[in-house]
């Protein structure tokens, strides 16, 4: 989940990364979602963040946490992660 402010906007850089690792794993194992943190109350302590922070959950519980828009570091994460 690409956790992002209203006044920042989601992170448009690293959707590319997210596509082009779904298609190496597969759809059916990773899903990428976006969330306003300001109208979220469970995302409280995200807001008045200026860099986009990556929730990653397995099973419906967060498992990882990404800050900053860190391709490789991202793209370990979710490797890591499957």
């Amino acid at each position: 989940v690409d956790a992002f402010q209203a006044w920042c906007g989601p992170c448009k850089t690293v959707v590319d990364l997210f596509r082009k690792v779904r298609n190496e794993v597969g759809r059916d194992l990773l899903h990428f979602a976006v969330a306003e943190v300001g109208s979220i109350d469970a995302l409280e302590k995200y807001r008045g963040k200026c860099e986009p922070v990556f929730l990653f959950y397995t099973g419906g519980q967060l498992v990882a946490v990404v800050h900053g828009a860190n391709a490789p570091l991202l793209q370990k994460t979710i490797l890591e992660q499957l």
